[in-house]
């Protein structure tokens, strides 16, 4: 057994010391922004697979994990789940993970939801419009802002 004596104890904290300066100085110089730039990216890529699923029926119940048919909350968890983001079941499971986000500031990927107590989801696409999909249309993109959306709409959470 090799015995370390101080001043080889000192110079080894003195390279580790240097060596995580150094890492702390480079992550420094990452743009906050970087993490933002990757959630659009993977918020495009979600988007662009859902719209794939246009006109997909819509079957209450539906499995998980398949796509001849999708719930609402099969759908946004099938999509979301391509881009390793796991989502709960439902649409009420799906509403308590992520963070909370107001109307206001939603971006697209935000998952948004519906009804008192909340029994709707869909993604956030921009300008207004949610991709989800209901009754006899199947997946489809809404206006959220026309008067029944609206009066529906409950929160969102962000999961991106």
């Amino acid at each position: 057994m090799k015995i370390l004596n101080k001043q080889h104890i000192g110079k080894t904290l003195i390279a580790t010391t240097v060596s995580l300066s150094m890492l702390f100085s480079v992550s420094a110089m990452i743009p906050s922004n970087t993490a933002y730039a990757y959630s659009t990216s993977k918020a495009n890529s979600i988007i662009a697979t859902g719209k794939k699923y246009m006109g997909v029926p819509y079957k209450f119940g539906a499995t998980s994990g398949q796509t001849r048919n999708f719930d609402c909350s099969t759908f946004t968890q099938f999509v979301f789940a391509k881009y390793g983001i796991h989502l709960p079941r439902t649409s009420q499971q799906q509403s308590k993970v992520g963070t909370y986000v107001p109307k206001s500031q939603l971006k697209p990927g935000d998952l948004v939801f519906f009804y008192s107590p909340i029994h709707h989801v869909g993604i956030y696409i921009g300008n207004g419009k949610v991709l989800h999909t209901y009754g006899k249309p199947g997946v489809t993109i809404s206006n959220m802002n026309n008067a029944f959306w609206k009066s529906k709409y409950k929160t969102a959470r962000r999961v991106l």
